[in-house]
């Protein structure tokens, strides 16, 4: 079977098969003819780390990309997705976003490098941040007349990433987004500066949409929608401050849907905790080809079998670096979230972290410094779902949070997480924020703890 890879930027689960109010019918449509996964999570809050959990099928302290790829972090090449897949008899190309190497808009040093043999990405030189819209509306038209010809007998593996939703969003509001009836995220304030920006980000979600529709339709115009498996998905949460860079479930829960060709499905929606590096085990048993022994994820191809399957018992989540070093580790079980800050000295909001955005500013102008963050928590996601109630101290909790300490403790263990060997020295090809700067983006050389190369 073909696979094609479907991912946006920072998208969360704002999506209407999820509930939200917002235009995606070609999400819809194709949810619908897929299994939805409804919890399933990232296993990092930041662009490359997630994408390389996803496509290495490890975490990202194994891997190697601690931080944004941009920014001098690299991932371990030889086990990409699309080279294991290129050297299984697959035909792999590149369409958009990679995040994995490089700045993400840059799609040429992927191929070859990553195990991709084919580039169907355009030129976006012309395109400011706001206008990438556009680009990813061009690279969906390329791929969807790739598909249309496609002749080869290879199966192929295609990613098509999208620039959408990532800021900058599109300056220009779409006529069916009003701000006045917006409602931004639930643990965002609801102030006017917030409710235009939401409406920024829905007018760039609806780009994300008609991209998706063009392409599902040229898959089934070449009569290869039924010969190829879909996965559908995104790397994090929303570009807003206590989302994205956090291991919160708004930070780490993704949304995401696959589609297998003539599935015995017992449901449409799943319930059960999925993580991104159960992926590639999965399309290993889907396409049948050997799962590599240095994957770290559980297969759910049995999902689209018909048989019973609860999930994953827990999922883990990390940060190294972002724009800052801000080392954190989490897991989850469908009940409780253990978080554990290991930069006990800083404990404050690392504010370099926080995408760039009116709300930020809304934020800085409204004592952001004040917040601070706790070095260990526990919520109960039963009756704490926004996860602001930490009950580490709290008497009747005791036994969970010995528990969840114990199993964030052995994964550490078994995965040779370099935090236990005390934190991470910053290579001077690592550009670096200091934990107490403002803006990622900073012309000050005083706020880098390392400049890169």
């Amino acid at each position: 079977m073909n696979i094609i890879y479907i991912h946006t930027h920072d998208s969360g689960r704002i999506i209407s098969p999820y509930g939200y109010g917002v235009h995606t019918p070609n999400y819809q449509k194709l949810c619908e003819d897929s299994l939805l996964f409804q919890n399933a999570f990232s296993v990092a809050p930041t662009c490359s780390p997630s994408r390389a959990g996803l496509l290495t099928g490890t975490f990202p302290h194994q891997n190697g990309m601690l931080g944004l790829a941009q920014r001098g972090f690299e991932i371990n090449r030889e086990i990409h997705l699309a080279k294991l897949l290129l050297e299984n008899g697959y035909h792999t190309a590149l369409c958009g976003v990679q995040h994995e190497i490089g700045y993400y808009t840059d799609h040429e040093m992927a191929i070859g490098t990553l195990g991709y043999l084919e580039d169907l990405t355009t030129d976006n030189s012309q395109y400011s941040e706001e206008e990438l819209v556009v680009w990813d509306e061009k690279n969906a038209d390329k791929l969807s007349d790739w598909l249309i010809s496609y002749s080869q007998e290879k199966p192929f593996f295609v990613s098509y990433g999208m620039h959408a939703t990532h800021r900058a969003f599109p300056d220009e509001i779409h006529p069916g987004e009003n701000p006045n009836y917006a409602q931004p995220p639930i643990n965002i304030p609801n102030n006017e500066i917030t409710r235009k920006d939401f409406s920024q980000f829905k007018t760039s979600l609806r780009t994300a949409d008609d991209n998706v529709g063009m392409i599902i339709s040229a898959l089934k115009q070449a009569g290869l929608y039924e010969n190829t498996i879909i996965l559908l998905t995104t790397d994090h949460g929303l570009a807003y401050p206590f989302e994205k860079c956090t291991l919160n479930d708004s930070g780490t829960g993704v949304l995401m849907s696959m589609r297998v060709p003539n599935a015995k499905l017992k449901t449409k929606s799943f319930d059960g905790l999925i993580s991104h590096i159960d992926v590639i085990p999965t399309l290993c048993d889907l396409i049948g080809i050997p799962q590599p022994d240095y994957l770290e994820g559980e297969s759910f191809a049995t999902l689209f079998q018909g048989e019973e399957y609860e999930g994953d018992e827990v999922v883990y989540g990390e940060i190294n670096f972002h724009t800052s070093y801000e080392p954190v580790r989490s897991v989850r079980s469908k009940r409780f979230k253990y978080i554990r800050f290991f930069d006990e000295e800083y404990l404050k909001i690392n504010k370099s972290n926080i995408d760039n955005s009116p709300i930020k500013e809304f934020y800085a102008e409204n004592d952001l410094d004040k917040i601070t963050k706790d070095s260990e928590c526990l919520y109960d996601l039963y009756y704490d779902v926004y996860e602001k109630n930490n009950l580490v101290h709290n008497e009747n909790y005791q036994k969970e949070l010995a528990y969840m300490r114990e199993k964030l403790d052995n994964f550490m263990e078994k995965t040779n997480d370099p935090l236990l060997n005390g934190p991470i020295e910053i290579r001077s090809e690592w550009k670096v924020n200091k934990r107490d700067s403002y803006s990622a983006g900073s012309k000050n050389s005083d706020d880098y703890d390392s400049i890169g190369q």
